[in-house]
């Protein structure tokens, strides 16, 4: 999962927006550091990366990637996973538009961006200005969110690449969502995750 699911699934467990948005730039015992809403919104982050990556489904869509991007490809898939959530918004949830959520969620986390690690502020500025979550739900706007990852970490330069698979298996990936996030929703409501 990334930003976009992680923000929606927190909201359906009643959990800490800005800790699970915040989860993957925090180190060691969140419990050691941080309030404890915010602690276990990191937890709850964690927990569903650990529970995602685990699925049968997931596991299955690993195995589309050619071998040269079958490295990055759950950096891939957790992207993946944001554009049908994004794309799909309106079936999924009938009740708030994706804008209506994302302008609820920046302005939950903003006031508290002064006391996050500061490359969670830097992308902060860019995540909510250009609408990055929103945007997630054009097939190309995908192309630039992998090269984008690729120049920032060049271990993962395989993401420019893995674009393709995307293309190439779409339909089988946009499948594989409608099985387990469906079931996701169900267990962040019933307080599952």
């Amino acid at each position: 999962m990334n930003f976009l699911a992680h923000l929606h699934l927190a909201s359906l467990a009643n959990s800490s927006l800005l800790g699970n948005l915040m989860a993957d730039f925090v180190r060691g015992d969140p419990w050691q550091s941080w309030p404890p809403a915010v602690a276990a919104g990191i937890t709850l982050h964690r927990r569903i990366d650990v529970l995602t990556d685990g699925l049968a489904e997931v596991k299955a869509m690993r195995r589309l990637f050619r071998p040269a991007t079958r490295r990055v490809a759950p950096v891939t898939l957790d992207v993946v996973w944001d554009h049908f959530l994004s794309l799909h918004w309106d079936r999924l949830v009938a009740q708030q538009t994706l804008p209506a959520f994302l302008r609820q969620a920046e302005s939950e986390i903003t006031p508290c961006l002064a006391q996050t690690p500061q490359a969670f502020q830097d992308l902060n500025r860019y995540l909510w200005q250009e609408n990055w979550m929103q945007r997630y739900s054009e097939r190309e706007y995908l192309q630039q969110v992998f090269n984008g990852m690729a120049n920032r970490r060049p271990r993962l330069s395989a993401l420019r690449d893995s674009w393709q698979d995307f293309c190439d298996n779409y339909g089988e990936l946009e499948q594989a969502f409608w099985q387990f996030y469906p079931r996701m929703m169900a267990s962040a409501r019933l307080g599952q995750l």
